[in-house]
């Protein structure tokens, strides 16, 4: 067919069409290019808009002289000014609503509208050891305060034990259209997050399990789950990673993995500051426990502090909720669980959780952030604090920048876990190179 005939079906085309069609060959990469068609499609998308049916003089003109020089410009000049001006809109309609900041964690307030602007969404590829590519489509969502929950389940995955690496992506439409959701068959950006070693499913990654599931985190914030079969059966069915802060054996088969995706603090420079106690006093702390969508703690605590007599061992601690006070004791609402699904059915691992932690400073910056799975454990001696009438718990994390410590007494009358002591210790490195100090 000639090429002018196939230019002039192109130019039918929107831009999303357009990009498919150059990737047919490269003749029609080629055609795909043409000035005349970009020229029209910018001009159409990025003129000023009026309400009146009257043409601006002005705005004519320069159509029509943009038009008269597109054959003077390099191939695929408008198309470039047609990608940069989109990305350029969708950044600047971003920045608006990323704005508002939540007085309690720090972070953007409006996480799903962020979302649904920028049509974000999540992969994850598989790869085998003898190179062969498995793409999976996020499967669910959920938006929590501080985190977002990404969950990749299904039938037909590739088998484990073929498998070497797992690559989470992040993926935009090229286009965002404001009458048109996303599309997986458009044009799409990706952007690899990070990468895992499937090798590292290990029984010292594991968290807990039930009676069909085994669930294993990789850091960060990856979590997933493999049925309980014998290795004649090994059939990984479906990943499930954490966001953020925003969703990761061989005795175990199909997979449900879970991303959990943590926030990054910005670099930060040592505010001046002649105060003795700078860095000791005026912490926040926003905390939540959830599954599934559903939280059974969610709340924030103000001015928190810690006098220099509790730095010792290397940390600085905060007491957010204290066993001598126990006004402050608070109750975990319904049951505390890690949940877990395929496409067939779900379920429970009890007394697990994900744990979302946000801690800003006093000058209000965030300053330790992480999401990640927890156990409630049955303590095994008796317990620091006082007697209470029920059997002691706790729950332990840890990481390079801090430790976190909660304490739990089990209510049989109300079947309820209360938290009686909540303290959290801070890396006195951490605590000096943030604020310039020397404790």
């Amino acid at each position: 067919m000639p090429s002018e005939v196939l230019l002039k079906i192109l130019s039918y085309l929107d831009a999303a069409a357009l990009l498919c069609a150059g990737c047919v060959s490269r003749r029609f990469y080629h055609l795909a290019n043409d000035n005349f068609i970009w020229i029209r499609l910018y001009s159409a998308a990025f003129s000023p808009k009026r309400s009146h049916w009257r043409v601006d003089p002005a705005e004519k003109m320069d159509l029509s002289v943009n038009l008269l020089s597109a054959g003077d410009k390099e191939a695929g000049y408008w198309k470039k000014e047609y990608l940069t001006k989109q990305i350029a809109s969708v950044k600047a309609a971003l920045a608006q609503v990323l704005k508002p900041l939540h007085p309690n964690t720090g972070l953007p307030v409006k996480t799903k509208e962020a979302l649904r602007v920028s049509g974000l969404g999540w992969v994850i590829i598989l790869r085998g050891a003898d190179g062969r590519e498995y793409t999976m489509e996020h499967a669910d969502l959920s938006v929590n305060d501080s985190s977002v929950t990404v969950a990749w389940y299904g039938k037909d995955w590739p088998p484990l034990a073929t498998l070497s690496t797992l690559d989470l992506c992040g993926v935009t439409p090229v286009f965002m259209g404001k009458s048109r959701a996303p599309s997986r068959t458009r044009p799409r950006w990706h952007s690899l997050i990070t990468k895992y070693q499937l090798s590292q499913l290990t029984e010292s990654s594991a968290v807990g399990g039930d009676r069909l599931m085994r669930v294993f985190c990789l850091p960060p914030g990856l979590v997933v789950g493999l049925w309980k079969v014998s290795p004649a059966h090994t059939r990984p069915a479906a990943p499930c990673p954490y966001p953020r802060r925003c969703p990761r054996v061989l005795t175990f088969a199909r997979v449900c993995v879970s991303l959990l995706s943590p926030y990054e603090l910005p670099p930060h420079t040592p505010v001046s500051d002649d105060s003795p106690e700078r860095g000791l006093h005026g912490y926040r702390l926003h905390v939540d426990m959830h599954s599934g969508g559903v939280s059974c703690l969610c709340g924030s605590f103000r001015n928190l502090s810690a006098s220099k007599g509790y730095l010792e061992n290397e940390y600085m601690k905060l007491s957010v909720i204290s066993f001598k006070n126990n006004t402050e004791h608070l109750p975990l609402i319904g049951k505390v669980g890690l949940s877990w699904k395929t496409n067939s059915f779900d379920g429970c691992i009890k007394s697990c959780s994900i744990m979302d932690l946000t801690l800003l400073e006093e000058y209000g910056q965030p300053f330790w952030c992480f999401s990640s799975p927890v156990c409630v454990r049955c303590c095994p001696g008796p317990s620091d604090g006082p007697n209470f009438l029920g059997e002691a718990y706790y729950v332990d994390y840890s990481d390079s920048e801090g430790r976190l410590r909660m304490e739990l007494v089990w209510i049989e009358e109300t079947e309820e876990y209360f938290i009686v002591s909540l303290a959290l210790y801070l890396r006195l490195a951490k605590v000096n190179q943030w604020f310039g100090t020397e404790y």
